[in-house]
């Protein structure tokens, strides 16, 4: 539950206060206890300015908590998401019931300031699931917001904060309680709940369909309860519609390729891909976003078992290519394989599948961007833009035919990938391009920021539900020209 946004014409009166101002040489004389702002600033021996690199904090005489902010509106949407985040931490560590927000500047800064503040007490004060005998937290019941009048323009944002805590919080999710059939479930009740069509693909239809990429990965599993899950929001208004395609292994054993245990801690987050494409979809639909969104789900477990696919096994994929087996730990290739086929028989406007697909994406980025691949040079372009815009930054990597020579195969028409595993973010890739049909605009991103340790951008958890604010952002900001104007 998301805490109650307020906009106020006075200031707010609750104990804990966030106070955000514009990055300026001095203090502007109407802000809320300047005086002890500049005491504090005097004991410190710091400048005005110097707010911007380090909020400051002290008790205020009514025996409450004030924490001052700079945000330098030069610098770029994640440096300011970072600096929000580190004020914000101060207030939201003592766990307060209410929280003030008083942000000041001219129209635009003031708007942008409590945009960026509003959507980080809402992504970081909200309770995610924890298993504890003693759940000790308290919620953020209320935000009293003051220094903008319209509280209607927060409504976008609020779906977002939405759909980027669903993501988060079907990703930690223990395995034992998120299985395929048990995520089925859940998929079933939000469809239901929000009005979404809804139809399954199990592992018998896939089987009838020659669906075998998928079947492959699935048929390790007792009892088989992988499917793939088929979702459609539609507007009234959409003259265009995106496919989103999610990874949802909820666990990754890594097949006979066992992994060692290291590697197989946290696993249960391989279905990250599919809660991404599951956030998106219900900020878009809560927000009422005019754009038609068909949203497939490849959900399955990857186990050891005497049914495991295994390597050197060939099998047949649904739009009839053989495909080698060389590892039977990069399975999430295989289960989008056959789900992009099937979402681009829809003949989407653009499609963007979502993976925490390989681990050299990972050793080439560490765990602050993601990458992203595509079809069409000038989507890529778009999608590295947006990503800078929303903060949720993305790195675009080559996808050039010769690549494509690392995949052949003496026995089949391509290898699923390669021992050496060098490249195999664009390996991967490759292998998924084979798979798109009718020349659908298509873009891959490889989520390696799905996981940072200490927070990324506006979010201090370590899963971070990235990609949920920059996939809203392709939605509504010219993805549907960008796609049509560059189809080949």
């Amino acid at each position: 539950m998301l805490a109650q946004l307020v906009v106020s014409p006075d200031l707010p009166t609750c104990p804990h206060l966030l106070v955000v101002l514009p990055k300026a040489k001095a203090l502007p004389a109407d802000l809320p206890y300047a005086d002890l702002l500049t005491t504090v600033l005097s004991r410190r021996d710091m400048k005005a300015d110097e707010l911007e690199k380090s909020p400051v904090s002290a008790n205020s005489p009514t025996g409450g908590l004030v924490v001052w902010s700079m945000i330098d509106f030069a610098k770029d949407t994640f440096a300011q998401q970072e600096q929000m985040r580190k004020a914000l931490a101060i207030l939201l560590e003592e766990q307060p019931k209410n929280l003030g927000i008083v942000v000041s500047g001219d129209e635009a800064q003031r708007q942008q300031a409590a945009e960026l503040a509003v959507y980080g007490a809402w992504v970081n004060a909200a309770l995610l699931p924890q298993r504890k005998k003693k759940d000790e937290r308290k919620p953020l019941k209320k935000i009293e917001l003051y220094g903008v009048a319209d509280k209607k323009s927060f409504a976008p944002i609020k779906a977002q904060a939405a759909g980027n805590l669903l993501c988060r919080e079907l990703t930690i999710l223990p395995p034992n309680e998120l299985t395929p059939g048990l995520y089925r479930e859940r998929v079933q009740k939000l469809a239901a709940a929000q009005g979404w069509a809804h139809e399954e693909f199990d592992v018998k239809a896939l089987r009838k369909l020659g669906a075998g990429a998928f079947v492959a990965v699935a048929q390790g599993s007792d009892p088989e309860d992988a499917a793939i899950v088929y979702l459609r929001y539609q507007h009234p208004k959409a003259k265009q519609t995106v496919a989103l395609v999610g990874k949802g292994i909820c666990f990754d054993t890594g097949g006979h390729n066992l992994k060692p245990s290291r590697y197989m801690h946290n696993m249960h987050e391989d279905m990250n891909g599919s809660a991404v494409a599951l956030g998106i979809l219900l900020a878009a639909s809560e927000s009422k976003l005019p754009v038609n969104i068909d949203c497939w789900l490849a959900i399955a477990q990857n186990h050891i078992s005497p049914k495991a696919y295994k390597q050197n096994d060939v099998v047949t994929a649904l739009n009839g290519t053989t495909i080698e087996i060389i590892h039977t730990d990069a399975e999430g290739r295989m289960v989008l394989a056959d789900t992009l086929t099937l979402a681009s028989r829809a003949k989407p406007d653009l499609m963007i599948d979502f993976a925490t697909l390989t681990g050299s994406m990972a050793t080439a980025l560490g765990a602050r961007y993601s990458g992203v691949l595509g079809n069409l040079d000038e989507l890529v372009r778009r999608a590295v833009h947006v990503g800078k815009e929303t903060g949720e930054r993305l790195c675009a990597f080559p996808l050039d035919e010769d690549y494509e020579a690392e995949l052949d195969s003496k026995i089949a028409d391509i290898k699923q990938c390669t021992l050496a595993g060098e490249a195999d973010h664009i390996l991967a890739t490759r292998f998924l391009k084979r798979f798109v049909e009718h020349d659908t605009p298509w873009l891959h991103v490889d989520l390696s920021a799905s996981r940072c340790e200490g927070g990324l951008g506006m979010v201090a958890a370590d899963v971070n539900g990235f990609g949920v604010g920059w996939g809203l952002a392709m939605l509504r900001d010219g993805w549907a020209q960008t796609a049509s104007a560059t189809s080949p």
